[in-house]
């Protein structure tokens, strides 16, 4: 009787530390996902910063091309396309509700280009330089982009960059404090037996390797469960947000998930271990307090 009572005891404990250890993953792997699309979303939303270089009617047709092509072969465009200026009076006709070139009789605007940048190069001081460049073309009349806009967005995103770091810093030390608590909880019943194996003249490397064992079947299974609730997770995210899923990168995933289960399998190992080696190096008195 005594014997079926502590190995449904050591069962509940084993289930115990699986269940923690998987909630403790997920969260770390929660913000593993929230750092990639951080990241991706940024990344998004600098490339659809961009500016607009102004042509004088006096631009020939060979000068606008030969801009087209020089833009598109840049290192900083991302994408250039040309608006002439009947397409850019349609375009503000149907902002505006009423024909305004009938109005005024001839039509005012003027052939442009549209840039958007390559993330990297979506800053001020990099866009004062091809703004710099450009003006130095004749047929160029300006070059136009929003400096509050981009400024800000780079501010935020660095904030947002320093706050993950930080946090990512504390949820990874209280995890390990928390798994190491909980196996080392586990382990506490089974104390008298790693003492009177050690008494006997078993060494500490075969008494430890069955608890690291242990440890290690622990954290994978804890890794596939905790990679599989980060599915869900993010199947319902994408249900509120179907632009997420096509920033999703299956090899990052990939990543995302074997590091998950190998934080779990090192984590449980080593805190095993130090369990282990904390209880033989008790004393027999100290074993019952």
């Amino acid at each position: 009787m005594s014997d079926n009572l502590t190995k449904k005891r050591l069962r509940t404990s084993g289930i115990t530390v699986i269940i923690s250890l998987s909630l403790v993953l997920f969260m770390l792997g929660a913000l593993g996902l929230i750092v990639i699309n951080a990241n991706k979303l940024s990344k998004h939303f600098k490339e659809n910063v961009g500016f607009q270089i102004y042509l004088k009617d006096t631009a020939s047709s060979a000068q606008t091309d030969g801009l087209l092509q020089e833009i598109s072969n840049s290192k900083y465009a991302k994408s250039v396309n040309l608006i002439n200026k009947e397409q850019a009076a349609e375009k503000l006709k149907a902002d505006l509700g009423e024909d305004f070139v009938s109005f005024l009789g001839s039509n005012p605007l003027l052939n442009s280009l549209e840039v958007k940048l390559n993330a990297n190069y979506a800053n001020t001081d990099t866009l004062q330089i091809i703004e710099k460049s450009l003006l130095q073309k004749n047929y160029i009349k300006e070059v136009v982009y929003q400096k509050d806009m981009i400024n800000n967005l780079n501010k935020n995103t660095k904030a947002i960059a320093f706050f993950i770091l930080i946090f990512s810093g504390a949820l990874l030390v209280v995890a390990i404090a928390l798994i190491n608590n909980t196996i080392r909880l586990s382990i506490y019943s089974q104390r008298f037996l790693i003492r009177t194996m050690y008494l006997v003249g078993a060494t500490r490397s075969f008494i430890s390797k069955p608890f690291i064992f242990k440890g290690v079947r622990q954290g994978i299974i804890a890794g596939i469960i905790a990679s599989i609730l980060l599915v869900g997770l993010l199947a319902i995210s994408t249900r509120f947000i179907p632009d997420l899923l096509q920033l999703q990168d299956e090899n990052l995933l990939l990543i995302l998930f074997s590091a998950i289960v190998l934080v779990g399998v090192i984590i449980s190992a080593f805190s095993a271990m130090l369990a282990v080696l904390r209880f033989l190096r008790l004393k027999t008195s100290d074993l019952y307090f």
